[in-house]
C-alpha cells in the first residue's frame, strides 16, 4: 500500500476524500490521508502551503493538495489556476531541495471552488432533506450556462458555493458546507464527478498512477 498526505483547504474537502476518494482509491493499493495544515479553513497561501506539503514529504510516499482557487490568497495579477498550481510546484521544489525527499509531490487547485464538482448532476441536491424541486431545478439551470461545472466562475457573488447559498436561502433554507456538500457529492458519485469535471478527473488519475 502506498501513503498519499492530501493537504486541504478545510473541513468540506477533508470529509470529500475521506468519503468519495478514499475509498476507491484503498481498491487500488493507495492510501489517502486529508491533513488540515491549520485549525481552521482558509487563509491559504503559497507560503503556506509548500513548506508544509515539502514536510510531510517525509511521512508518505506521496504528497498532494486539495484547495480552491477562489479566495486562495496573494494571488499575482492575472494568476490563472494553472499558473498557481505551477507556482506551488515550484515552491515545493525549492523546499525540497534543501531537505531532498525522493517523493513525488504535486499541487492540486480546484478551479475554481469545491462546491462546482457538485453541479456535476444537479439533480443530487434532491438528497437535502427538506430542500423543494424548485431549487433544484434552479441549480440545473445554473449549470446548464457553463460548459463544465469547472467553469462556473470565482467571485462574491458568483462562485459555485455563494451560488448554492443564494439558492438555499431564497427556499428557507441554509447551506452547510460540511454537511451537505459531501452528501451531495456521495449521491452524484465518483464517477458522474470525473465525467463532468476533467481537471478534478486528471487530479484522480494522476493519484491512482501512483
Amino acid at each position: 500500500m502506498k501513503r498519499v498526505a492530501v493537504a486541504v483547504e478545510g473541513e468540506t474537502e477533508e470529509e470529500l476524500v475521506k468519503q468519495l476518494l478514499s475509498p476507491h482509491l484503498a481498491d487500488q493499493g493507495i492510501l489517502v490521508d486529508p491533513i488540515k495544515p491549520w485549525s481552521r479553513g482558509g487563509n491559504i497561501n503559497v507560503d503556506r502551503l509548500a513548506p508544509h506539503m515539502a514536510k510531510l514529504s517525509w511521512n508518505y510516499d506521496a504528497v498532494t493538495s486539495l484547495v480552491d482557487f477562489y479566495r486562495f490568497g496573494r494571488l499575482e495579477p492575472g494568476e490563472t489556476v494553472d499558473d498557481l498550481t505551477a507556482r506551488i510546484d515550484a515552491a515545493i521544489g525549492n523546499h525540497s531541495r534543501r531537505e531532498p525527499r525522493a517523493t513525488p509531490q504535486f499541487a492540486y487547485v480546484q478551479q475554481y471552488e469545491l462546491e462546482a464538482l457538485l453541479f456535476s448532476d444537479p439533480s443530487s441536491f434532491g438528497v437535502i432533506a427538506g430542500l423543494p424541486a424548485s431549487a433544484v431545478e434552479s441549480l440545473g439551470q445554473i449549470a446548464a450556462g457553463f460548459g463544465t461545472p469547472e467553469d462556473i466562475n470565482d467571485g462574491d457573488t458568483t462562485a459555485p458555493s455563494k451560488r448554492v447559498e443564494r439558492c438555499f436561502k431564497d427556499h428557507g433554507m441554509k447551506y452547510e458546507k460540511r454537511l451537505h456538500g459531501p452528501a451531495i457529492a456521495n449521491a452524484i458519485g465518483l464517477v458522474r464527478i470525473r465525467e463532468e469535471c476533467p481537471r478534478f478527473d486528471g487530479w484522480v488519475a494522476r493519484l491512482e498512477a501512483l
